[in-house]
């Protein structure tokens, strides 16, 4: 009769276990330093992904409830979904599973160069001294931006393609990039001439509204940043900022979300995932 009982109890261990662990909602974040939250407190130990513990994963899954594996990874592009960034930091996909139920990306601007472009528009003095990047990037009639966009759609969409093999049960949000500052700029707060930052923005709309086409074609759920952050851009006063200008007020890298960018932009994937 002991041994009976023991093994009953055995049993309702073993299933309690098995219930537990099919209850767990497995949440996956990749992406690049818009999803990872560089210098935000506090950093990961591992240090080379300047990824932080109040980054919009990190909110998502703590109002989720959800089990997370964040592997969001600074200065990360398309292909480090698949390679080793930095030559030695794991793929991102190997980060998914048959069994994950939520995957969320930001991806897209590293693969544009759209950070050292930003640095480029930098003027120091008004108009017309100087030079305009948008002049610069738009040189002989073609949009060399534009371009670079329209050459990554393919490689995106096969991004998307691929996790979607990996994880076919796997709700997928896909996110865009925010609105980093509004239309005419706020030169000199900001120093960029206004038609300079006017084209800016323009590239990150359109590497977002490249990223929800591709996204819509596979039913996956676009997350709109740009309109969470609108009146929360470089150019607002320092406590309305959720998007950091060249100098940052709050410990965050320059032209990335801050800790109340990422807090907006959790609640924000954590909605869409509902």
């Amino acid at each position: 009769m002991r041994i009976v009982a023991g093994l009953v109890f055995v049993a309702a261990l073993v299933a309690g276990t098995t219930t537990a662990q099919a209850d767990t909602f497995d949440y996956v974040a990749l992406g690049d330093s818009a999803a990872a939250g560089p210098l935000i407190p506090n950093q990961d130990p591992a240090l080379w992904c300047l990824r932080s513990d109040r980054n919009y994963p990190q909110v998502a899954a703590k109002q989720l409830g959800a089990t997370l594996t964040d592997v969001t990874c600074s200065g990360a592009k398309t292909d480090d979904f698949a390679g080793r960034q930095f030559g030695f930091v794991a793929p991102q996909y190997d980060a998914l599973k048959p069994s994950t139920d939520l995957v969320s990306l930001t991806i897209g601007a590293n693969d544009i160069g759209l950070f050292q472009t930003a640095l480029s528009c930098i003027n120091l003095l008004p108009e017309p001294a100087g030079l305009s990047c948008q002049d610069r990037y738009n040189a002989g009639g073609t949009d060399q931006l534009a371009a670079a966009v329209a050459a990554w759609a393919p490689e995106f969409g096969a991004a998307l393609d691929e996790i979607k093999r990996r994880s076919p049960n796997a709700k997928l949000l896909v996110s865009g990039y925010g609105t980093y500052i509004r239309p005419g700029g706020c030169y000199p707060r900001q120093p960029v001439w206004g038609r300079d930052g006017d084209y800016l923005q323009s590239v990150m709309n359109r590497i977002s509204a490249t990223a929800k086409a591709e996204a819509t074609k596979r039913g996956a759920t676009f997350v709109d940043f740009a309109a969470v952050t609108v009146g929360h851009d470089i150019c607002a006063a320092p406590a309305d900022r959720y998007l950091e200008g060249l100098i940052p007020t709050t410990i965050a890298a320059p032209l990335h979300p801050n800790a109340a960018g990422m807090q907006a932009f959790g609640t924000a994937v954590a909605k869409a995932a509902k």
